[in-house]
């Protein structure tokens, strides 16, 4: 018989069963199709040796005036602007006590221990979180440590362990131990920076719990040494915490853990549900992306745990974590060459690009005041800020109210404020500027906003909004583009070439002048994959390179994202992968798209062949795998005897670039795959060691003896330097009976 090609339909399809979709490809990781063929994706190399601190959810770039590269990155702990391969942080200070008169703090608020790292301080004006940041400047040292040299990596900041709230006082540790048992400070200033959030989504946080809600801080305490037990090649961590109390199904945060058994310390230092739990243990679950590599104990000396100590009414949260606050993530924007920040449910902040980046953000209300204006009326917090480059205007999605002579107005979730016109610290309407607002009706709560070319597109959780500016006397006009549609997250839209691209709760959508269901040949497949509990950790981002939108997720049983599905809008396919990334941001001013991963690093994606996060590269493993093909509709068996391969190698930087190459048949559409090795004619009943055939770049063809009624076509890669792509092969088979 002649021989017959190989050449199946762009994109993956799990919209029906494999059978189904003869003549399409199934299944597939790190994978993406360009002009109608797969090929593996593109690898990655870290911006610099340097790390932030916690888990980023936001990435935005800009240049300055004076040409500085910018790179803003919003963590669940910190605010950081990148330059050069360095984080500066710019973390807003929310509050300063000193012990000069009136400054909040009384006299000598320092104790130290003989012997001992820990450190105690009383303040009576403010009440930190565990695992929140403060700076401390004194002019005389106690118990012989000098505490404005003694904290992180030797300066003077320091993490909450433990708050102690009926004798306003929490406990840090200092790098080093305490000579005498003291207390004094001298002078002593303390600053206190933004309140830490949430790594991940913990029921009963959000606003109205937390320092804004007025609920009673955690449960903290300190565990012993190496109290973490890892089993190998699994994501199982037992937990010894002795008279714990808690239940199966309670949360518990983790702080000052060190990595252990190759599970780095960002994963240990997280919120976990328990499980299995004993009277002095219990099981925590890792994000399946991560699993111990050896059978051992760790995790330091200086853990401390946050636990939940019961739940409360609806609205009033947890008494539990860090923060009793919502999962972190920032909005950003530029006004001019300065930086707009908010992170969700708080106050606005603004970075000047004039004060350099040895400067913090400051809270617009302050900056407000400073600049003469009634700085009381700037909102107190927001869901999302966003800045009108061309109108110029600074905006809040979500705010409390103006109302003349009372500025604490309640928050009201669908509420847009804006400034005045080029002033963002005129927040006060008159009739000499432009500020205002204007409240949405349908939905109960603004998700997110997008700035495009002609207007700002704004999700509500029922409706999307059009919002145009008009000039006076209305400012800005509001449109309903779409009622009950949905969305997946505040970060789940995207804008490529003047379309907006977003996930629903259950299907995808697009906006191109008017709203559309975006068909999906993944739709089942990856909502029945989503952990729907951790919606907000969805992201999207683009590869314009590649004609990409991008949606990372966290996958059923994980807490951590750890799947991405891609839809390639020039070909209107679809294809999906594992990978874990938490934030990402598209190439434009910088060379390469650019994300971040759990390790706490920015990385280049598309600069590199392999993974080069780490110090040594590692090999991206990327496969495509078809659905069955067969002859006659699987009348007959098929017999076959030989393949001729068809893959180039562009971009490999390895000698002698191969791949794997399967035919995998079986005897019938609903049962297992057979195999056998190259010299065996296969059975479909014999399921030894898969059959694979190494494919180099002039591979001509390869004998096989391979025999099943249906079959199905497989390429894969795991070795360092390969770069593939897959054209059209083509196979030698023939009928070879019935049964």
């Amino acid at each position: 018989m002649p021989l017959q090609k190989l050449q199946f339909r762009p994109g993956l399809n799990r919209e029906g069963t494999d059978y189904a979709n003869e003549g399409g490809w199934f299944d597939g990781d790190k994978i993406r199709f360009r002009s109608g063929y797969p090929e593996k994706i593109g690898g990655w190399t870290r911006l610099s040796n340097n790390q932030f601190v916690g888990v980023a959810r936001s990435l935005w770039n800009w240049i300055a005036l004076v040409g500085t590269n910018y790179l803003g990155v919003g963590t669940s702990k910190k605010y950081y602007i990148e330059v050069g391969g360095t984080f500066n942080d710019i973390t807003p200070i929310v509050q300063t006590d000193t012990t000069l008169l009136g400054g909040g703090l009384n006299a000598n608020p320092i104790a130290t221990t003989n012997g001992s790292a820990t450190v105690t301080v009383t303040d009576p004006a403010y009440t930190p979180n565990v695992g929140d940041y403060i700076l401390i400047t004194t002019t005389s040292n106690v118990g012989g440590l000098n505490m404005n040299v003694n904290g992180i990596s030797g300066t003077n900041e320091y993490v909450v362990q433990t708050v102690d709230i009926p004798n306003t006082k929490y406990t840090i540790t200092a790098l080093n131990n305490a000579t005498s048992t003291a207390t004094g400070g001298g002078t002593v200033t303390i600053k206190y920076l933004l309140p830490i959030g949430l790594d991940v989504f913990t029921p009963g946080t959000g606003f109205g719990a937390g320092p804004w809600g007025g609920i009673t801080p955690s449960v903290t305490a300190t565990l012993g040494s190496n109290p973490f037990a890892s089993t190998n090649a699994s994501s199982t961590i037992v937990v010894t915490h002795n008279s714990h109390g808690l239940n199966n199904g309670y949360y518990v945060a983790f702080n000052g853990a060190t990595g252990f058994a190759g599970i780095p310390a960002s994963m240990l230092n997280s919120v976990y549900i328990i499980s299995n739990k004993t009277a002095n243990t219990y099981e925590i679950t890792l994000p399946s992306s991560y699993t111990a590599s050896s059978t051992t104990t760790g995790g330091g000396s200086a853990v401390v745990v946050t636990m939940q100590s019961g739940s409360q009414g609806w609205g009033t949260g947890y008494d539990f974590t860090s923060l009793g606050q919502q999962l972190r993530l920032w909005s950003n924007d530029n006004f001019g060459q300065d930086l707009v920040i908010a992170p969700r449910g708080g106050a606005i902040y603004y970075w000047q690009d004039a004060l350099g980046t040895a400067y913090r953000a400051e809270a617009l209300s302050d900056l407000s005041t400073t600049a003469g204006f009634d700085g009381q009326y700037v909102p107190s917090a927001t869901n999302q800020v966003v800045a009108s480059a061309i109108q110029r205007f600074v905006i809040a999605m979500g705010a409390n109210s103006y109302v003349s002579g009372n500025p604490n107005t309640d928050f009201d979730p669908m509420l847009v404020r804006w400034s005045d016109q080029e002033n963002p610290y005129q927040w006060v309407p008159e009739t000499t500027n432009q500020s205002g607002e204007f409240r949405l009706t349908n939905g109960s709560s603004i998700i997110g906003a997008r700035a495009t070319r002609q207007e700002i597109l704004i999700w509500t959780d029922s409706a999307l909004y059009s919002m145009q500016y008009l000039g006076p006397p209305y400012i800005w006009g509001f449109q309903v583009l779409m009622d009950n549609i949905s969305v997946m997250s505040p970060s789940s839209m995207i804008t490529v070439q003047n379309v907006t691209y977003w996930m629903g709760t259950d299907k995808f959508y697009m906006y191109s002048g008017r709203v559309e269901t975006l068909p999906c040949a993944l739709r089942q497949y990856i909502f029945t994959d989503i952990n729907k509990d951790q919606s907000y950790q969805v992201f999207a981002g683009s590869n314009e390179g590649y004609n990409e939108v991008w949606w990372f997720y966290c996958s059923q049983g994980s807490n951590a994202v750890d799947k991405y599905v891609i839809y390639n809008y020039l070909d209107r396919v679809w294809y999906y992968g594992s990978m874990a990334r938490t934030a990402w941001l598209d190439s434009g001013i910088r060379q390469y798209p650019m994300a971040a991963n759990y390790e706490n690093r920015i990385l280049y994606h598309e600069s590199a062949v392999d993974d080069v996060s780490g110090l040594t590269p590692v090999a991206i493993e990327s496969y495509v795998q078809s659905s069955d093909f067969d002859i006659g509709d699987g009348h007959n068996f098929g017999f076959v005897w030989r393949i001729l391969p068809d893959v180039n190698f562009n971009g490999s930087n390895v000698n002698n670039p191969y791949v794997v190459m399967k035919v995998k048949p079986r005897r019938n559409s609903g049962t297992a795959y057979g195999t056998a090795d190259d010299t065996t004619v296969i059975s479909a009943n014999d399921y030894s060691a898969e059959p694979g055939y190494t494919i180099q770049e002039f591979t001509g063809q390869v004998y096989t003896r391979l025999r099943g009624r249906q079959m199905s076509f497989r390429i894969e890669s795991d070795s360092l330097g390969v770069a593939w792509q897959l054209g059209s092969p083509r196979i030698d088979i023939r009928n070879d009976g019935r049964r």
